[in-house]
């Protein structure tokens, strides 16, 4: 009985002193003022900003939010870092380097420094020549897009609180879709 006891307060100790140890280091790095940082470094600052322009020509903004207000480019990022594998990420920045090459060739300037108009015109392009890699950033951004806040309350239709399931709704001509 009494070797029991010892064992028991043993394991209490030793439980004490994990959990107390688990909980230490969240609490040493706040107060050292570090924080986390989930977005993997997979772009360049420069590349970063060049799908922030792409993606912005993709979801322009209208009467509605842009591609670029919804922080697509941190979404693809995100993707592109965790998701997917070393080769598709080094295709996906082999993408980014040809567009920025592209626009050099074409107009002298890099993409982000571009008007309106010659983006368009690049990404017209690129919709032939770098087939994959767009198709991809095209997806990416119009996921991101319409599972960020702003697309799914500004783009579409958004019942904050849902009632019941309706499963054949009737929608008007100029109507927008539902956000699920």
């Amino acid at each position: 009985m009494f070797n029991q006891l010892i064992l028991r307060r043993e394991a209490l100790q030793r439980l004490a002193l994990l959990v107390g140890g688990t909980l230490s280091f969240p609490v040493q790095a706040a107060l050292r003022g570090e924080t986390s940082n989930d977005t993997p470094l997979v772009f360049s600052a420069g590349h970063q900003n060049l799908i922030a322009d792409l993606a912005d020509v993709i979801l322009p903004t209208t009467d509605t939010p842009g591609a670029k207000a919804a922080g697509v480019d941190q979404f693809i990022g995100y993707v592109i870092g965790h998701c997917t594998a070393p080769a598709q990420q080094e295709i996906f920045q082999k993408g980014l380097q040809q567009t920025d090459a592209f626009s050099q060739n074409a107009f002298g300037k890099s993409f982000p420094e571009l008007d309106n108009a010659q983006r368009i015109e690049i990404v017209n392009q690129l919709t032939q020549r770098e087939k994959p890699f767009f198709l991809n950033l095209r997806e990416l951004t119009i996921v991101g897009y319409f599972t960020s806040e702003l697309g799914a309350t500004k783009a579409l239709d958004y019942l904050p609180v849902p009632g019941r399931f309706q499963g054949d709704i009737p929608l008007k001509a100029d109507q927008k879709a539902w956000a699920i």
